[in-house]
């Protein structure tokens, strides 16, 4: 990515590229201003990595914004992580505004960021401007991310003319999976990897901010973080992107059964959580909880 030619910054601030202000220290400063879009462009341009966990709910969003994760996002995964469906397409608008709006309260610095379900926005850019108001005027998400390519550049052009910003995702698509025939990584060989660049160039061209790569080769990847100036985030795609995205459950090893291989498990909050309940259930059918000191005088 091109180097931004003035970085006259404070310690611990980014400087916006365009006259936006400094961008919040990183986690654990005490500031909490608001983390913005010309914050993210000025810590690519700077080779400064970010990153983004999604988040469902307030306690989830509290933590990883205390944390210092730039941006949560309230993914449409919520339908294999929240709302117990097999696939995201099930997701319905309202679904995600509910979630929405449980982030959007509690995150006081990360950027929130919303996805657009299945089926709220492909048929036309005017149906995909309307749903985003929606998640930017009741939902209040800063931002919102649609699925697509070069074939959802008017709808990102519509958009970001109407004053929403824009996260693109390429590369695998999970609301497009049954077309693309499963979980398959995207962009192998010559043919797909440049369809790959060429949809990178489409949705930046359109205007979006930033673009996630999801299941795309690592080499692939690195082509297309070195042409764009927006940042890329992967996930499945490789140490040469800008910034990295986890759904957070996959992360802190919630989900039970095997990760994709892509993700690191930074903790065993499922075992934890089993052990936890364990207890409690094991101390109830005893009768050492509740004790004294968890009951009221008279």
């Amino acid at each position: 990515m091109p180097s931004s030619p003035n970085a006259q910054d404070a310690p611990g601030e980014t400087t916006a590229p365009y006259g936006g202000g400094t961008a919040p220290a990183a986690a654990g400063a005490a500031g909490k201003r608001r983390v913005r879009i010309p914050h993210l462009q000025a810590m690519t341009d700077r080779g400064d990595r970010w990153s983004m966990l999604t988040a469902y709910d307030m306690y989830t969003a509290e933590i990883f914004d205390e944390a210092g994760i730039e941006v949560l996002l309230v993914g449409d995964s919520a339908g294999n992580n929240v709302y117990g469906y097999d696939t995201t397409l099930p997701v319905s608008v309202e679904e995600m505004l509910f979630l929405t709006r449980a982030v959007s309260r509690a995150a006081t610095r990360a950027l929130v960021l919303a996805d657009l379900p299945f089926g709220s926005y492909q048929a036309s850019p005017e149906q995909g401007y309307l749903t985003a108001a929606r998640f930017m005027k009741e939902g209040g998400a800063h931002a919102v991310k649609l699925e697509g390519g070069v074939e959802m550049a008017p709808t990102i052009e519509r958009l970001v003319r109407g004053g929403i910003p824009v996260c693109a995702h390429i590369g695998f698509t999970p609301q497009s999976e049954h077309t693309l025939g499963g979980y398959r990584v995207q962009g192998r060989g010559e043919e797909q990897a440049e369809r790959t660049l060429a949809d990178a160039r489409a949705v930046e061209a359109a205007g979006a901010f930033a673009v996630v790569l999801e299941m795309v080769p690592a080499p692939v990847a690195a082509r297309v973080s070195e042409e764009l100036r927006i940042p890329t985030v992967g996930i499945g795609a490789g140490p040469s992107c800008d910034a990295q995205v986890l759904v957070w459950q996959d992360m802190a090893g919630l989900r039970g059964g095997t990760a994709p291989r892509f993700v690191k498990k930074y903790a065993d909050l499922r075992g934890e959580l089993s052990r936890a309940a364990g207890e409690f259930a094991r101390e109830v059918q005893s009768g050492t909880f509740p004790a004294a000191e968890h009951s009221f005088d008279a």
